[in-house]
């Protein structure tokens, strides 16, 4: 353990005691570019957690932030964090473990998926995004990878997760840090503007636009383009992607979310009562949509293989920075 207290991050975490000494490390559960998540077990007993292992190569700010925001948290759709330990090397966030997969990656698995599901996940995230708003809380980097099931049953719910990113706001004070995925930020953020809660707002927009179709509404060939399309919010609905798309559908995404004027977009409480997110005005037809599983599964697949991409930078220029 560490002789100085300098080499302590978080007030609140476990300093005399080691992670190792009260569980028991499993399989890993996932990777990014400063972290690991490993499924853990209390010793002497069943329960199982997760534990997400930092390395504190990284931003200091960035273990702060998470375990700040998630101390604050306790809502069904949101991953709860049980306790943090920490050594001169690492930082130890013990989490509540979902068993299962990522929003994009259940979906693909599937025979059958329908607008009634799309309507229920994107219940699900507002509904926690509308719970962190509420504490003051954006999150900023509202994507399929920090979207997961808490288990394999149908009826399953979403959960949030990964609050690297988050940040706690007020009404005094403006956002003006550019972050998050490019393909989900708002408009005002990637300009540098200032701007607040409603950025959450646009990401769900893209989210529930790629659930109906397959694609990203600002797709194209590089950055640039796409970032231009963003700063316009200029995007279709292609046929025959949208054919079998309900009405209602489109209106929460054109007219509702997918708004350049944060002004104009829905508040998370405001977009509960839509008809759409309610669930009693989706397109009820009874149909596999093999297209769209199939669009889906392309995406799902260009998305992994651009996420190990940036794992493979970042980590190139943490090291570069330790040399």
């Amino acid at each position: 353990m560490p002789q100085s207290t300098q080499a302590y991050w978080i007030a609140e975490s476990i300093k005399d005691r080691a992670f190792e000494d009260h569980y028991d490390l499993g399989k890993e559960l996932g990777r990014g570019a400063t972290a690991v998540v490993y499924k853990c077990t209390l010793k002497g007993t069943d329960q199982a957690w997760a534990v997400k292992i930092m390395d504190k190569r990284m931003e200091h700010k960035t273990a702060m932030t998470e375990v700040g925001i998630l101390l604050r948290l306790d809502h069904p759709n949101i991953v709860r964090m049980r306790e943090v330990y920490e050594s001169v090397d690492n930082v130890y966030i013990v989490l509540e473990l979902v068993t299962g997969s990522d929003l994009f990656e259940r979906i693909v698995t599937q025979q059958y998926y329908s607008e009634e599901q799309a309507a229920q996940a994107v219940k699900d995230i507002i509904t926690a995004t509308e719970y962190l708003h509420s504490h003051d809380i954006v999150h900023r980097d509202l994507k399929p990878e920090n979207i997961l099931y808490e288990n394999l049953s149908q009826d399953s719910k979403l959960k949030l997760a990964d609050f690297g990113l988050s940040t706690i706001v007020s009404n005094k004070v403006a956002l003006v840090t550019v972050c998050g995925t490019p393909a989900y930020c708002a408009p005002e953020v990637l300009k540098g503007e200032s701007y607040n809660r409603q950025c959450d707002m646009w990401s769900i927009g893209v989210i529930a636009y790629i659930l109906l179709c397959g694609y990203e509404p600002f797709f194209a060939e590089n950055d640039s383009a796409m970032f231009k399309k963003i700063l316009k919010g200029e995007f279709v609905f292609d046929e025959p992607w949208w054919h079998d798309v309900s009405d209602n559908a489109k209106d929460l995404k054109v007219r509702k979310l997918l708004v350049v004027n944060p002004k104009k977009r829905l508040t998370p409480t405001a977009a509960l009562k839509h008809v759409w997110v309610t669930g009693m005005a989706t397109n009820k037809k009874d149909s596999t949509r093999e297209t769209l599983l199939r669009k889906l599964r392309n995406f799902n697949a260009r998305r992994k293989l651009e996420v190990l991409l940036a794992i493979k930078m970042i980590k190139a220029m943490i090291l570069e920075k330790k040399v």
